[in-house]
């Protein structure tokens, strides 16, 4: 298929991307020259990346970070975001289409992606602040979240590591 007709192969190719640990592609484009002290280490003021799923790759797998996160939908869509915050809230939130552009995500949320609706490609830029570090960076226990999370087990389920690759 020429890249023309499959704009997430375009994507890839066109911003460099290499495969993500979380599923999907990325490649880091922004680290701050500033730095602060966050919990008595250096870290850059913020970083961002591209992030893109596919239909080869078409989930996040479930993880948290200890920064908050803002993401900016790019290109396609729809996307559908699931965001499970420390009180054990589960919010589905919908990016593209009829849903919106912008999605915050507070650090120690657990959060997992996916393309919906028939979507073949979703690129999304992301701001971390403070700048990401693979230190504050969690891939969810299947276990702890079944047992501290009874009630969203069920639907989280396909968004375990194990069950993504």
């Amino acid at each position: 298929m020429p890249a023309a007709q499959n704009p997430a192969a375009d994507w890839i190719s066109r911003l460099d991307l290499a495969p993500h640990p979380e599923g999907g592609w990325f490649r880091r484009i922004y680290t701050s020259a500033q730095e602060i002290n966050f919990d008595g280490r250096a870290r850059p003021l913020a970083t961002s990346i591209y992030y893109l799923l596919n239909s080869q790759q078409p989930r996040g797998c479930l993880h948290r970070n200890r920064s908050d996160i803002l993401h900016f939908l790019i290109d396609g869509g729809p996307l559908e975001y699931c965001v499970l915050d420390a009180a054990g809230e589960l919010r589905r939130i919908r990016l593209g289409g009829d849903g919106e552009r912008f999605l915050p995500v507070a650090g120690g949320c657990w959060k997992a992606s996916q393309l919906i609706d028939g979507a073949r490609h979703g690129l999304i830029a992301e701001v971390v602040t403070p700048g990401f570090d693979f230190a504050d960076h969690e891939f969810a226990d299947e276990a702890a979240i079944q047992r501290e999370h009874p009630q969203q087990y069920n639907e989280l389920r396909e968004f375990f590591r194990s069950r993504t690759s």
